[in-house]
């Protein structure tokens, strides 16, 4: 394994880090910095809008750019965005540092997967992808937990300084060991970007998207202060909690890719989404009991990230029928997909603690999940209508 992939790896990590870690820690914020809790829950909203428009705008801009500068100007600019948080004087300030560190979040992983498959001989580009987002699911079963503890043992703004550092590591890692000279790709234009945006069958899938992973972050991005508040735990025990989360989303990822393979997307995505729907409803009632509510969150977990792998796949399978010429642009579409999801599902969660209080983010994020299960029925009625217009037109010719 070339040793540039390790500095993609750590750069991966340390951005997953960054972008989770405050579910955690938004009791101890909205404390320090004297805001509500819908106030501190922003800060996930709009880093999740950072990465939406970092991902294809930027991309796009940067299209042209040599692969190794623009990773270096995207980490330079994830080290600057959690320094300026570790040292913001004010929430306004840390506002602008979480949308900095969202942009640079949405270019890296634009762009990682490009660089990591130039690393590497063609037959091993996919274990190349693969070994560069282990950072991002090691980061949520160790880097969000311990990040969590830091922030709570030592101040919400040490997690945002070690975060800092470990992106300068990465960043030198990736200045020493990325070679200057990796292929180009061709870049993706906007005007690719907006073909895929006139696809009504594709925009169907990123509402799917936004959706079915934005009703999961209507209440998780308010799990810290439900189960201090709600549950009883002392704040030194979410860190653990966290970690019990993010075990079960790595075993959700694998379960929920498996299931997509053996399936197909449209089934697995239909178990998963009911599956999540019944979860956070039942959550509402196990959340005043230590114990159910913290075996709740351990299915939760799978649930909640089990549907990445089948909606990017049903992405790119239906963009190769779509828009052939632009199944990246797709693909990538539906990342920024996921972070729209994360920013209306964690705002409309704020909007829900401010208005009706933290108990009522759990069932109407499970509606939301419904919602995106009603579409994802119909998604897979079109699918087979296509079918049958396919095998009949077939006949006709033969």
């Amino acid at each position: 394994m070339p040793l540039a992939l390790l500095a993609l790896t750590l750069s991966a990590f340390a951005i997953g880090t960054t972008e989770f870690v405050i579910v955690g820690l938004i009791p101890t914020m909205a404390s320090d910095l004297n805001v509500s809790l819908p106030s501190a829950g922003l800060l996930v909203s709009l880093y999740a809008l950072g990465v939406a428009i970092g991902a294809p705008v930027l991309t796009a801009l940067t299209g042209k750019w040599n692969r190794k500068h623009v990773l270096l100007s995207v980490m330079s600019l994830f080290v600057i965005g959690n320094l300026l948080a570790w040292q913001a004087p004010g929430y306004n300030t840390l506002i602008f540092a979480r949308i900095l560190t969202g942009l640079a979040h949405g270019v890296f992983f634009s762009i990682g997967s490009t660089i990591a498959t130039g690393l590497v001989p063609k037959e091993k580009a996919a274990s190349a992808i693969a070994i560069m987002f282990t950072g991002l699911t090691v980061a949520l079963v160790t880097g969000v937990p311990l990040g969590t503890y830091i922030g709570q043992t030592f101040g919400w703004q040490s997690t945002f300084l070690i975060v800092a550092l470990l992106g300068l590591i990465a960043l030198i890692g990736s200045a020493f060991l990325v070679p200057s000279n990796l292929k180009q790709p061709a870049a993706a234009k906007l005007s690719s970007q907006l073909k895929v945006l006139t696809q009504p069958r594709l925009l169907l899938v990123y509402a799917i998207t936004a959706l079915g992973y934005g009703g999961t972050f209507t209440a998780f991005t308010f799990l810290a202060p439900i189960l201090q508040q709600e549950t009883g735990f002392s704040a030194n025990a979410i860190s653990l909690i966290m970690l019990v989360y993010g075990v079960s989303v790595a075993i959700g990822n694998i379960w929920g890719g498996k299931m997509a393979d053996k399936m197909g997307p449209i089934k697995a995505l239909t178990i998963i989404f009911a599956g999540l729907a019944t979860i956070l409803v039942i959550f509402n009632f196990t959340a005043v009991n230590p114990i159910a509510a913290v075996a709740t969150i351990l299915v939760w977990g799978a649930f909640a990230f089990g549907n990445v792998p089948g909606l990017q796949v049903y992405v790119v399978k239906l963009a190769e029928k779509y828009t052939p010429d632009a199944v990246d642009v797709a693909s990538g579409l539906n990342i920024a997909a996921f972070n729209v999801g994360i920013a209306l599902g964690s705002w409309g969660g704020g909007m829900i603690v401010s208005e009706m209080g933290l108990m009522h983010t759990p069932w109407i994020g499970a509606v939301v999940v419904l919602v995106a299960l009603a579409l994802t029925q119909i998604s897979g009625r079109l699918d087979k209508r296509t079918a049958i217009h396919l095998s009949e037109k077939s006949v006709l010719v033969k």
